[in-house]
């Protein structure tokens, strides 16, 4: 950056906090949790979710363990108000779940807001207007008077709406938006206005959410922000202050860590730092962080994978390769160095000690990562290009973390044999491993049907030698063919499934599919199947019995 660009921006003042407290504290215990991921995550989409994935998305954020989820802004659109009704008229909210709406401070959003929780056991009203200078000045033409009696005036309304709902229990949030960039002093006029409007009582607490709406300064100046208002807050026994850190500077993390330091009770995010512009805090982050450091985050991050899976297909965002603790590639080690440090680490490391591993801050089996996949080969460690001679020599393009699991394959090859391995080397150690993974169950034919608004399929398969026909249905071939294998006491999930063609041609001169399966069953980890023909949804049955198969679940086959 040149000078002249640079002198258009100034650094933002710090707090006069002489005596601040935060910087001597640790954090131990963890805070509420909010997950804003089906709002604040969704509305930050290339293509928001539709009602069924936003259910998924509920339903896996549930399992989880968060209690507060904010699921829509009800105002906003009949998509965002069809699904609040929907969740509390098919009664999919758990009893320990509190649901929560976000509106502007606005009668009629208010209104709106409120008719879409008719039926709801429990409830958080969230409510937020602008209270920083460039929006009272440039956007809104307001007052600070004028700011604090549109905040009031929303609060009364909800007050008396929620009178009106004696079945729900209202709890009430307000945000003074762009909470960072407002004068303390303000900021805390509006919230003390705000808490007083509504009665607040240490048994009717009121959610004071204090945000970085956009990220502008350090996380110690957030810090000293948020124990400023925690001291200086009038009845701080009947508030909950919560945190709502956004990542323009890349900081949110050590944003939320440091104000939850500085006396904060709560923390809004989305997974893996999904949101508005760079996002919103990594909810996943800031718990596993905690993890690491001996505190229960009382979030259930133990298979991580299938939370990743279903964040990528609810959302359709990919999560990059190296995102702390999820990434495919942050158990593995490339470099010879690092590779000799953790395999003696792993050697030294007793069941019963505090964990001690080089290079790896907590146990990938925490998160149900396997030990095979930290140590990798690649061209640092003299035997990589596996996926490049697979490609160009093959035409197999394989899914990334087939990559990941095939190098471990072809390290232990190497281990054992030495020497260099040819591209027919590893073909053919593909070809045992993926296209012949034994024989328990060997597909012979299928045949599909239609069944209704369900595809059927009747599947021919070997089973311990004897040929069986079993039938299923299912939304689709695939999922069929689960439901068939089923029927035979056969029980895995489907964790993920891509489909690509293999250039070069086959040797008859016409294309070829190549089909990935990532499979899981219980108590026998993951894995991954592949299948290759002619016929796309031969080869993906293919690649299912194949997993199958690898997973060593096809010996447990019951057929009458």
């Amino acid at each position: 950056m040149s000078q002249q660009k640079s002198s258009k921006y100034t650094a933002f003042p710090p707090v006069g906090l002489t005596d601040r407290q935060w910087p001597s504290r640790v954090i131990t215990q963890a805070p509420m949790w909010m997950s804003t991921d089906l709002r604040d995550g969704n509305q930050a989409l290339f293509e928001p979710m539709n009602a069924d994935k936003k259910m998924q998305m509920f339903k896996t954020l549930c399992q989880i363990g968060f209690k507060q989820i904010e699921i829509a802004f009800p105002s906003a659109s009949e998509t965002e108000f069809g699904f609040v009704r929907r969740v509390i008229e098919e009664k999919h909210i758990p009893d320990d779940v509190t649901i929560e709406v976000l509106t502007q401070a606005r009668e009629h959003l208010i209104r709106r807001t409120f008719e879409s929780l008719k039926g709801a056991k429990q409830a958080i009203v969230h409510v937020y207007n602008a209270t920083c200078p460039t929006f009272r000045d440039f956007v809104f033409g307001m007052s600070k008077a004028e700011v604090v009696n549109m905040a009031v005036d929303a609060v009364k309304l909800i007050k008396t709406l929620a009178a009106q709902m004696p079945e729900t229990k209202i709890t009430l949030e307000y945000s003074p938006e762009l909470f960072t960039a407002t004068e303390l002093d303000f900021a805390k006029e509006v919230c003390d206005a705000v808490t007083a409007a509504w009665g607040a009582t240490p048994d009717n607490k009121v959610i004071l959410n204090l945000p970085t709406t956009v990220e502008i300064a350090t996380p110690n100046i957030y810090a000293d922000q948020i124990e400023w208002m925690h001291r200086n807050l009038e009845r701080r026994d009947s508030v909950i202050i919560s945190l709502h850190p956004h990542n323009d500077r890349g900081t949110a993390v050590a944003a939320a860590e440091l104000g939850l330091m500085a006396g904060a009770d709560r923390v809004e995010g989305c997974l893996f730092g999904n949101g508005e512009r760079t996002g919103n805090v990594d909810l996943v982050t800031l718990a596993l962080n905690m993890h690491t450091q001996g505190v229960d985050p009382q979030l259930d991050f133990s298979d991580i994978n299938a939370v990743a899976r279903t964040f990528e297909h609810c959302t359709q965002l990919p999560i990059h390769p190296r995102h702390p603790y999820v990434g495919d590639l942050v158990f593995t080690a490339f470099s010879g160095s690092h590779q000799d440090a953790i395999k003696k680490g792993f050697a030294a490391q007793k069941a019963d000690e505090t964990w001690s591993v080089p290079y790896l801050p907590i146990d990938p089996a925490d998160v149900g990562r396997s030990y095979d996949s930290v140590i990798r080969v690649n061209s640092q460690s003299g035997k990589g290009g596996i996926a490049y001679l697979m490609e160009t020599e093959h035409g197999v393009v394989m899914p990334r973390r087939l990559q990941v699991e095939f190098s471990g394959v072809v390290q232990k090859h190497t281990d054992t044999h030495g020497g260099e391995v040819s591209a027919n080397d590893i073909w053919q150690l593909f070809a045992r491993t993926y296209l012949d993974a034994g024989d328990s169950i060997r597909y012979r034919e299928h045949h599909l049907f239609e069944h209704g608004t369900q595809q059927g399929i009747r599947l021919t398969v070997d089973i311990g030698g004897t040929t069986h026909v079993l039938s299923g249905e299912g939304n689709g071939p695939i999922n069929a063919a689960m439901h068939a294998l089923a029927s035979a006491g056969i029980q895995a999930q489907v964790r993920s499934y891509e489909e690509r063609s293999m250039v070069p041609m086959g040797e008859d001169g016409n294309a070829r599919a190549c089909a990935f399966i990532e499979m899981a069953a219980s108590g026998r980890g993951e894995c991954y199947g592949a299948g290759i023909d002619g016929n796309i949804v031969t080869a993906s049955i293919k690649a299912l019995i194949s997993g199958i198969n690898r997973l060593g679940i096809g010996t447990l086959a019951v057929v009458a």
